[in-house]
């Protein structure tokens, strides 16, 4: 269904949040950032229901059902970035949802599992201090987090420096970008917790290139290798250890993959994709060793 707004405050008198007074004024991402228009990726009509949540220079695309994104977008302005803002690792629950709609601190406690920002924290982090700092906390709230293996490898290394690559590459045009990420919510996703753990997440990001919008896909994969004794993990996995997670792999793949996968909208992006749509099935999602791997030209 179509994304609906936040719940309205409360009225006068009935006992406001502060946080949730505070998280009111913001206006999130701007669809027109780059000059073309990048939409917001929203479900495919009809299919779940989600709930916009603006921040500073990001929106998140809520699934209550699935008590984690459907996807976000961030406007990230390279020129302005604050990077000297100071990470204080607090998380909230968003105060415009239930609780009991957010994958809080009980998912994380006591496991190996991290909490993956999906709007990477330093990314909204530009513009005058005030405004970055606002940005810095809004990214510490459960509605912008997933579960992620804690490993640290190669692949990991190389999906979080991608906005780091997109933006050194984007230099000589201003140095914007729009970053759309998410996890892939796929219905055999194994249970933990009340929730299910997302086995892949995706990252699209789009930029102006030789005067026109283009954009790049990418998948982030931390299926484990499904033995025997890892498939049976995956379906027993429910408040004890959580599901077996193999080593990051991250990969550049076609925008309409992403789509397909994910069931979502993404505007024009997938007819801008740099990478060449001539490629036969087996060479369509290309494993990324190391950025020179990267492809930015059709």
């Amino acid at each position: 269904m179509n994304p609906s707004a936040p719940p309205p405050p409360p009225a006068a008198g009935s006992g406001r949040s502060p946080r949730r007074d505070a998280l009111a004024d913001r206006t999130g991402y701007d669809a027109y950032f780059l000059g073309p228009e990048v939409p917001l990726p929203v479900p495919v009509r009809g299919t779940v229901e989600t709930v916009l949540l603006p921040y500073t220079h990001f929106t998140v695309v809520f699934r209550p059902d699935r008590r984690l994104a459907a996807s976000t977008a961030v406007c990230i302005e390279g020129r302005e970035l604050l990077e000297d803002v100071p990470r204080e690792d607090v998380w909230e629950f968003d105060p415009r949802l239930p609780k009991e709609q957010q994958a809080g601190d009980d998912v994380y406690r006591n496991n190996s599992l991290d909490r993956g920002h999906l709007v990477r924290r330093l990314d909204p982090v530009w513009g005058a201090p005030a405004v970055a700092g606002l940005a810095n906390t809004d990214t510490f709230h459960f509605t912008n987090a997933a579960p992620q293996a804690d490993v640290f490898n190669q692949g990991k290394q190389l999906w979080q420096g991608l906005e780091n690559y997109l933006l050194d590459h984007a230099a000589e045009y201003d140095r914007k970008l729009t970053v759309l990420t998410g996890p892939v919510l796929q219905d055999a996703d194994p249970p933990y917790r009340g929730i299910q753990v997302p086995l892949r997440f995706w990252k699209v990001a789009a930029f102006v290139q030789d005067g026109a919008l283009a954009s790049a896909g990418y998948i982030l994969d931390q299926s484990p290798d499904l033995s025997r004794d890892a498939e049976r993990a995956l379906a027993g996995a429910t408040a004890g250890a959580p599901p077996p997670l193999g080593p990051f792999r991250t990969y550049q793949v076609p925008v309409s993959d992403v789509a397909e996968i994910t069931e979502l909208e993404f505007g024009p992006l997938p007819d801008v994709d740099v990478l060449p749509a001539a490629r036969g099935p087996e060479e369509r999602w290309r494993r990324l060793e190391s950025y020179d791997d990267i492809v930015l030209h059709p």
